[in-house]
Order: C-alpha cells, then sequence, then structure tokens
C-alpha cells in the first residue's frame, strides 16, 4: 500500500459502472476512503452533506454534465477540489472546465500511475495550505488574505476563489514585490510531478486578474516577460 493519507476521503463519479469501480477499487488500494456516484444529483447531495478532500468527476453524465456540477458546487460554497476526467480535447473545453471551477482536467485513456500521481499531488497541497491555515493575515496594498478563514480582500470588497486560484494567490502574495519565475509557481501551486498543459497558468493568471483588478482601482499582477510574474501595483485600470 503506497503511503498515502488514509483519511483522505475522496468521490468518484462515473456513469460507466466499470470504470467506476476500477477507479474507487485502485484509491482504496492506495488507502483512501472512497465514496461513488453515478449521476450528477447523487454527487451534489453527497458533497453538499460531506465536501471530502477531492473529486475525480466525469464529464459527461446522464443528468448533469461535470461543467454544471462545478458550476453549482461553487456557487453553493463547496470548495473541494474537482479533477475532470473526460475525452473532451479541445483547448476549448478545457477553458471551459476551468471556468466552471474544476481545479485540474485529466484526458481519457489515461494511465492509472498518472492518475494517482496527480491524486497525491492534490492532496499534498490540500494538507500543506491546510496545515499553513491560521488566524494570519497576509497583506498587500489593499489586498488581504486571511490564512485561516481563506477569505480574500480587496478593500472592503470579499472576492471569491477557487482552491486553485487561492493557492496561485498566495504564492504571489508571499513574493510580493519580487518576481516569481514560471517554474517556482507551477511546482508550489500545481506540484512537482504537474503533467498538465503550462499555458493553464496563463489561464488562472486572467482568472485572478478579472476578479481582482475591477476598473478603477490599480493592477495588482505584473507580467515580466520570459520570467514569471509578481504582485506590484500598477496603473489605475481603465474602463473598457
Amino acid at each position: 500500500m503506497a503511503e498515502s493519507p488514509a483519511t483522505a476521503r475522496l468521490l468518484v463519479v462515473d456513469d460507466d459502472v466499470r470504470l467506476r469501480s476500477f477507479l474507487a477499487g485502485e484509491l482504496r488500494c492506495e488507502g483512501y476512503e472512497v465514496r461513488e456516484a453515478e449521476d450528477g444529483q447523487s454527487a451534489l447531495m453527497q458533497l453538499r452533506e460531506e465536501p471530502g478532500d477531492l473529486v475525480l468527476l466525469d464529464w459527461t453524465l446522464p443528468d448533469f454534465s461535470g461543467v454544471e456540477i462545478c458550476r453549482r458546487l461553487r456557487a453553493s460554497g463547496v470548495i473541494t477540489p474537482v479533477l475532470m476526467l473526460t475525452s473532451h480535447d479541445d483547448v476549448r473545453d478545457q477553458v471551459e472546465a476551468l471556468d466552471s471551477g474544476a481545479d485540474d482536467y485529466m484526458l481519457k485513456p489515461f494511465s492509472i500511475e498518472e492518475l494517482l500521481a496527480r491524486v497525491r499531488a492534490h492532496l499534498r497541497r490540500t494538507a500543506y495550505w491546510r496545515g499553513v491555515a491560521n488566524s494570519d493575515v497576509l497583506s498587500y496594498a489593499d489586498l488581504s488574505v486571511n490564512t485561516g478563514t481563506r477569505e480574500v480582500m480587496r478593500g472592503d470588497q470579499l472576492i471569491g476563489l477557487s482552491v486553485r486560484e487561492y493557492e496561485l494567490l498566495l504564492c504571489l502574495l508571499r513574493g510580493a514585490g519580487k518576481v516569481v519565475e514560471r517554474e517556482t509557481i507551477l511546482r508550489e501551486v500545481w506540484g512537482e510531478n504537474h503533467f498538465g498543459d503550462e499555458n493553464l497558468l496563463g489561464v488562472y493568471i486572467r482568472y485572478l486578474r478579472r476578479k481582482l483588478e475591477p476598473e478603477g482601482l490599480p493592477t495588482l499582477i505584473q507580467t515580466v516577460r520570459g520570467v514569471g510574474f509578481m504582485l506590484r501595483e500598477g496603473e489605475v485600470r481603465a474602463a473598457g
């Protein structure tokens, strides 16, 4: 049995009985507590009652799509990381999944070894941020993050972030005023064994900018071309 947190609670959502049973069995062998759901309604009910630590979610389900499930979860305040499993390989589909609130995206068919590595990486990040969590408040300019409650404020405005957006912001905030290299961000936010498209970093930077930099306020996230990004106040963002 691999060295995995026996208390980690996972939910596998897929209407393919054979695949769902296979994944659940492999994950249980790794020491995880695994629940199963065959459709979106069952998944939503289980997650609202007990969010757990990670969701493995199929895109195509008989009632709701994985994208719709993510949207409903985030709208109801559930921040459990979601790993989307799908055969949709178009970049637009990938962006749609991330926009809906998914934290990661894995194409079918995949190897069980890669899936288990992704699961371990997500759970390590979740455990790290929970370990960091206390009542400390990190701040820069008019931006503040309470690591105990995970509340993000810009001025007096509360800002809702996904798990991955929150981790990315903390990475930049810890190095505020300094350039954080792309490789450092990928390692700290996506993990040492990240298998995904590095362009996803740019996608998440755009997500953060959209939420943190409304019109009429100074920009906060600056691009250092060819190197990375830095948290530093810039010019006021104009309308349009």
